[in-house]
Parts: structure tokens; sequence; C-alpha cells
């Protein structure tokens, strides 16, 4: 059953980095009771997410970069491990991740595949994430990858038993990243 909205304001706060929005609207429930809300809204645009994985090597290439938002929240060094991700800005998902995963990690991957779409915050962020996998192995080394312009990313070729550890230690906190680990141990893409 579809709950009927009614948009009273939309009212702009900030559009530097990304949009941020104020929304009064009516939401009318199961009950036929009509409920106003107000809430904030971020959106930043959608993203892709790809995790690389070896099966010989029985390996995962993740990366490791600064965030802002995890060091404010207690994140010591604000470091994060997670997988390779970036936003799609004009191009599709896969031209998006291609394109990060060159960039971020050095690897030119042909083949990807679509493993699903995600709203990881949907209470305030607008973001949805497009889920990848692709296989890598030396042959499709272009680069060191690090980022680009603005970007200092440590590149890590992880152990895919190290790569779990870390989840269950705390250690890696992000969650598409968790999503895709978890997501190659159900596929058994790699040994555990």
């Amino acid at each position: 059953m579809s709950f009927k909205i009614n948009i009273i304001k939309d009212k702009l706060l900030s559009e530097n980095w990304f949009v941020l929005r104020n929304y009064t609207y009516e939401i009318t429930d199961r009950r036929g009771e009509v409920i106003r809300h107000k809430r904030e809204v971020y959106d930043r645009g959608n993203g892709a997410t790809i995790l690389l994985y070896n099966r010989e090597k029985n390996s995962v290439v993740l990366t490791r970069q600064f965030r802002i938002a995890t060091y404010v929240n207690g994140n010591d060094d604000g470091m994060l491990i997670e997988a390779c991700a970036g936003l799609l800005d004009d191009d599709s998902p896969e031209d998006c991740i291609r394109k990060e995963a060159i960039e971020e990690t050095g690897y030119a991957v042909g083949e990807v595949e679509k493993l699903y779409a995600c709203y990881m915050s949907p209470g305030g962020v607008t973001e949805l994430i497009h889920f990848f996998a692709a296989v890598y192995n030396e042959s499709l080394r272009d680069n060191a990858g690090g980022g680009v312009e603005d970007e200092s990313i440590d590149v890590l070729e992880l152990s895919f038993p190290d790569a779990l550890a870390m989840v269950a230690e705390g250690r890696i906190r992000d969650g598409k990243t968790i999503m895709l680990l978890q997501h190659a141990q159900i596929a058994g893409w790699l040994t555990p």
C-alpha cells in the first residue's frame, strides 16, 4: 500500500559540497490519518562501489583514506578501509566504477558484474549505491593507484581471511565494504 505524500515546503539550506534541503511534508498513513514531518535531506548524488577479488590468491583489493565524517564521530585517525567507490556524476554506474577502479587502485578492469543497488542511509541521504564485483590480476595493473588531484588513497591487497577478520575486529567498518565481503563469502568466490 502506498502512502499519500504532500510536500508543504522545500527549503534549500546549503549547496556547498552537496545539497542539503529541509522538507516539511504530510503523509497519510494506513488508517487515513495525516501526519506532518519536518526532515533534512542530504543529496550527494548516486554512487558505485566495487570489490576487486582474485580467486587464485584468495585476496581482495581495498583502499584506505581519510574520511572526515568518521573522524568527527570517534574514528581516532579518520582513516577508513573500504572498497573502491565514487560518485556517478554524469557516468553510467558501470563506466563510473571502471574509472574509479583505475584511479583508486590502479587496476583497469573490463568486465564488471552488477550485484545490486542499495540506499545506504535512507533516513536522510538520497544516495543510491550500485554494487559491482570484478576479478583482478597483475595483467590488469595499469598504475599504482592512489586517487587523483586532492585524494591520498592507500591501496591494500589483503587475503580474504584477513579482510573478514578485520571486519570481526572492527578494523573494517564501512557498510558497503562489509556487504561486498559478505557477498563474496556467500557466493563462494573466495575461501574464508
